[in-house]
Parts: structure tokens; sequence; C-alpha cells
């Protein structure tokens, strides 16, 4: 990161590449050191044949957040990319949208490790808990 950019600039420089994430409709709600918020609406682009989110769609909201959240802390000049990550599904919702907030736990210079946590927020404003992710991330130099 820049001396003048900050975690929101430096995150929505690299959101905005997103090809996969700009096609769904997905959108960053929040970003602060060593954290980001991103939501997803539902849609026929993110479900699976019994109508409810698929989990790639979860598993690809819950890595970006993630991601992005271990992207603030990354040092400067660098981006990051994922080396591996776990997901366990609970829930499967349908409508509403997707609220995935991802979380640094350690910060290395080369390896960072986060979380994220995906919550279903239904058109009534009840939140379900529906994937929990635990992610490795690898600090590399910047291609753009």
């Amino acid at each position: 990161m820049s001396h003048h950019e900050t975690p929101l600039q430096r995150v929505q420089v690299s959101f905005e590449r997103q090809g996969l994430m700009r096609h769904w409709g997905a959108q960053i709600e929040h970003v602060e050191a060593g954290v980001c918020v991103l939501s997803l609406p539902y849609s026929d682009k993110v479900t699976q044949q019994q109508a409810g989110f698929h989990g790639g769609a979860m598993g690809a909201l819950a890595d970006i957040a993630a991601g992005y959240a271990g992207l603030t802390q990354a040092p400067a000049g660098m981006e990051v990319v994922t080396v591996e990550y776990k997901i366990n599904f609970l829930a499967s919702c349908q409508g509403g949208q997707l609220r995935a907030t991802g979380r640094v736990t350690k910060a290395g210079k080369r390896v960072i490790v986060t979380s994220a946590e995906v919550l279903h927020v239904a058109d009534d404003g009840r939140e379900t808990a529906c994937a929990v992710l635990q992610q490795t991330l690898m600090a590399v130099p910047k291609t753009y």
C-alpha cells in the first residue's frame, strides 16, 4: 500500500478487475485494515439446481472477502493469491443476499492467514450463517 492509499482504495482498484464479481453483481460493503465485507445479491447467476445459492458462489465470495482483508495487510507493491482454503457449508439459502466478512488472523511478509464468515441476509433482515472459511494467502509482486 502506498503512503497515500487507504485500505478501501487498495481493494477497490483490485475489485474493479474481478470479472466474476462484476458479472455476479457483488459489491464492496466495508473495508478497513484487516477486514473486508462483500455482498452478493441472489440471482439465477449464482444458484444451484435446487434454487439455493451455489456453494461455488459462497466459496468464491468468502475467498475474495478474506483475500481482500489480507491485501490490506500485504506489503506495499504486493498483491495476494490464495494458496489454499477450507470451507464448511452450514446452510442452504435462497433470496436476499450473501454477506461475507473476511478477517486477517495473522499477517506475515509472505504468508497471510485469514478467515471469512458468510451470512445469508433475508429480505426481512434475518441473518443465517451459511459458511465459514479458513484461508492461506501468499503475497506476490503486483503485476498491474
